[in-house]
């Protein structure tokens, strides 16, 4: 065989691999663990950090008001700076649906070393710490909720102990880009992060969806959330490693109940979505960076290109380790498609999404050697350790 023909053979096998030995992360059966529901129902504290979301609130706030729960529960949510009245908006929300109390407060701008959401989220754990609840949950301003929801997330967490239960909210698909980009963003995550490892007691992967986060407020102490995780621009994954490393339980599956509504409609909407904080999740390490292009492009760009390549030079082993790869490629993305509602059609078109991600990743890395940083919210992170830039 040629060259080609064997690092085809090597994408082939990475392939195989990850079917086999990765988790199983491919597959999109896990949801709320089994659960009953306790004797009696403990306090909750919502903590919903805010910052410009007028737009999204009137979605998403009524769904939690709304919820369905036979326990004590409140609302905290903080308006981070917000320049589009989203407090008022959120107070006339409240006027008008009633449900659960809600207060609307903020804790002025962050100081140095803390990213603005999570200093957000700490007014809010402030705020609930005086109803000394027995579980936070921390969900972002566009998730909406399902009635029962919080009922359910509670159930599960008493049930299997869990000191931290997070859902992956279903993101919004609706326009053609959605439908290529936002599947994939969730498989490429579970494909990072195996959902059933994350459960799995004594394993080190952990992660979380900040969308959606059931905390036990005793594992927040004990794991000093948020003040370990301060300077994080992907909150999420690091929330979930700092409850695992101080002795927690963690469980992350996919939502049937929880959904987010923040819509994406461009490519440009989901191109800043992802490289705002891509080179971050790689810890802005160039090497980091490098590996992740070389094996994006192994695993994902070789498969189509020995297959055109085979085709046209008529060498059959390239071709056939081609076809086989992108028809393993193909196999396991179609779980997620289904998962979404999406036409199965989409699966081979995998190779062409995963270079646009390549090519966001490669972006967020220009975006901070041009000093700009992860960027959110008009707030611009160029360091950990950075004062917030406000553009």
């Amino acid at each position: 065989m040629d060259v080609v023909a064997w690092i085809t053979a090597a994408s082939l096998a990475a392939w195989l691999w990850l079917l086999l030995c990765q988790g199983f992360f491919w597959r999109t059966d896990l949801r709320l663990p089994p659960r009953t529901e306790p004797a009696g129902w403990p306090d909750v504290c919502v903590v919903v950090p805010a910052r410009d979301e007028a737009a999204v609130l009137p979605d998403s706030l009524p769904s939690l008001l709304a919820q369905d729960y036979p326990g004590r529960a409140e609302i905290f949510l903080v308006d981070d700076g917000s320049s589009d009245g989203t407090g008022e908006v959120a107070r006339a929300l409240a006027r008008r649906h009633g449900g659960l109390p809600l207060t609307v407060d903020s804790p002025g701008e962050p100081p140095v070393g803390w990213t603005g959401k999570l200093w957000a989220v700490r007014h809010g754990i402030g705020l609930a710490r005086a109803r000394d609840p027995e579980f936070l949950l921390l969900t972002d301003a566009d998730i909406a909720h399902e009635p029962d929801s919080l009922r359910e997330l509670v159930a599960a967490a008493r049930a299997g102990g869990f000191d931290l239960v997070s859902q992956m909210a279903r993101l919004r698909v609706v326009s053609m880009w959605e439908r290529l980009v936002v599947p994939a963003f969730v498989y490429f995550f579970a494909q990072l992060y195996p959902f059933r490892r994350i459960a799995k007691k004594g394993s080190r992967t952990a992660a979380a969806a900040g969308g959606c986060v059931l905390l036990r407020t005793s594992a927040a102490e004990r794991a000093r959330i948020p003040d370990a995780i301060r300077q994080a621009v992907i909150d999420d994954v690091s929330l979930a490693r700092a409850v695992k490393r101080s002795g927690g339980h963690v469980w992350l599956g996919l939502a049937e109940h929880v959904d987010s509504v923040r819509p994406y409609p461009g490519l440009a909407d989901l191109w800043h979505m992802v490289s705002r904080s891509a080179y971050a999740q790689l810890r802005h390490n160039p090497v980091v960076l490098l590996g992740t292009v070389l094996g994006l492009a192994l695993v994902y760009l070789v498969p189509p290109a020995a297959v055109c390549v085979g085709l046209a030079a008529r060498t059959v082993p390239t071709l056939v380790l081609g076809a086989l790869a992108w028809a393993v490629m193909t196999a396991t993305y179609l779980p997620m498609l289904r998962y979404y509602r999406q036409p199965l059609w989409l699966a081979p078109l995998l190779p062409f999404t995963a270079l646009l991600y390549l090519l966001m990743t490669v972006d967020s890395a220009v975006q901070h050697y041009r000093g700009r940083g992860a960027a959110w919210k008009g707030r611009t992170y160029t360091r950990p350790d950075a004062v917030p830039e406000q553009q």
